[in-house]
């Protein structure tokens, strides 16, 4: 089973999963009438939404790429994320202004004990699933599992806090914590909401990923060959699972194509080795200039120009540049 199917498999456990917990929690809720339950019951609702969208969005991410879509189809991935932030956000507006609502007026609450076992067992639920979908989407780097994972993770706390306070509210009887916990929750879901929104526009955007940069960086450095006396404009863009590199290789400019091609396969490889082979790279390569020399690592190279000075230490900020490095860099 490839990643995409792994994908696919473990939304479709998600929304399943998110489906039958939502009929467990509205379930609580019309048994206790309390006001933290229906915050737990409506962002579950939002679950099964994000839930089957997710699905949607994961089974067209992993369509191959035609000619209509040249480099696929996994943008669809950060619309998923984006969609299913934007509900969580609403749910939670929602949630607010009923909470309030009911801080003023509470209803009478019943069969609070059944409500909290039940409550209890969907937290459970959540936790396993939603670690189970983030550890797989980060493994696998789809965005759409991981802000489901991130999603469901988000709901067991809401639920392990709610839980809390239901049990405070059973002991002690004083209803105005019902509303009071709602409106805690909410601001927390609001707050999730709001950066997975915030992430998936970033990836619509093509928005530079730092930690990626500085990873990849490392480690073409660590594993420098000395034919690569520089590497920049480098930029990367994700596709769902798919990450999209092209950037400059400097070579000697003596090399016949094929041996400038060798230098390319070889830096595809380390790449590859280290990020896995759902990548697509595009290198341009560039000859070397007489101001190349003073940091070219090649201690056998017959057409030096001036003496070896020192090597430069590749970083995010001097192989994102369009232009080649000198000693200076």
């Amino acid at each position: 089973m490839n990643a995409a199917q792994q994908n696919i498999r473990i939304q479709q456990y998600v929304a399943a999963v998110s489906l039958v917990l939502m009929a467990a929690k509205i379930v609580a809720y019309a048994l206790t009438h309390s006001v933290a339950i229906l915050t737990d019951a409506l962002e579950s609702i939002v679950n099964v939404v994000a839930g089957f969208f997710g699905l949607y969005s994961l089974r067209l991410s992993a369509k191959p790429r035609d000619a209509e879509h040249p480099y696929g189809h996994g943008k669809i991935e950060f619309i998923s994320a984006a969609v299913e932030g934007v509900l969580i956000t609403l749910a939670a507006i929602f949630i607010g202004v009923q909470a309030i609502r009911h801080l003023f007026d509470p209803p009478p609450l019943e069969q609070l004990d059944l409500g909290i076992a039940l409550i209890a067992l969907t937290g459970i639920v959540n936790g396993v699933v939603g670690r189970w979908a983030l550890r797989t989407g980060l493994k696998n780097n789809s965005v759409a599992l991981q802000a489901s994972g991130q999603h469901l993770l988000s709901d067991t706390w809401t639920t392990g806090g709610i839980l809390a306070g239901l049990i405070l509210l059973y002991l002690t009887g004083i209803q105005w914590l019902d509303s009071l916990l709602a409106i805690g929750f909410a601001c927390v879901i609001f707050v999730t909401g709001f950066r997975i929104v915030r992430r998936s526009m970033a990836g619509i955007m093509d928005e530079r990923d730092r930690a990626l940069l500085q990873e990849m960086v490392a480690v073409l450095d660590r594993q420098r060959s000395k034919n690569w006396i520089d590497i920049h404009n480098i930029r990367i863009i994700k596709y769902g699972s798919t990450l999209h590199i092209d950037c400059h290789l400097t070579v000697p400019w003596y090399l016949n194509v094929h041996e400038a091609h060798q230098e390319i396969e070889k830096l595809a490889t380390e790449v590859r080795s280290r990020f896995g082979h759902a990548i697509e790279l595009f290198v341009h390569s560039d000859g070397c200039l007489p101001t190349s020399c003073p940091i070219c690592i090649k201690d056998d190279c017959p057409v030096r120009h001036h003496p070896f000075e020192r090597r430069v230490r590749w970083t995010v900020e001097n192989i994102e540049q369009n232009k080649r490095h000198q000693a200076d860099t």
